[in-house]
């Protein structure tokens, strides 16, 4: 179910501007199941986009798609630099 009142490429936009930047990742897992992390935004597609964690506990990119943000699975922080 989607909780933002926005449109994907609202959305979209919202990601490009982090892109190269410094952000923190909260997950939501289900079943009361959330991680965080923080990671690099690395790469901007045009149906999902990546990101480079800086944990040494997660090995390689992740990546997430616009409605997974939308719906709120996946919620990014920008952080200042």
């Amino acid at each position: 179910m989607i909780k933002n009142h926005v449109t994907v490429s609202q959305v979209k936009d919202i990601i490009k501007n982090l892109t190269s930047k410094k952000v923190q990742v909260k997950l939501n897992l289900g079943r009361n199941k959330f991680v965080s992390f923080y990671g690099v935004l690395t790469g901007v597609y045009p149906a999902l986009f990546t990101i480079t964690p800086i944990d040494d506990s997660f090995k390689g990119k992740t990546s997430y798609s616009y409605s997974e943000y939308m719906c709120g699975k996946v919620q990014i922080l920008g952080l200042e630099n």
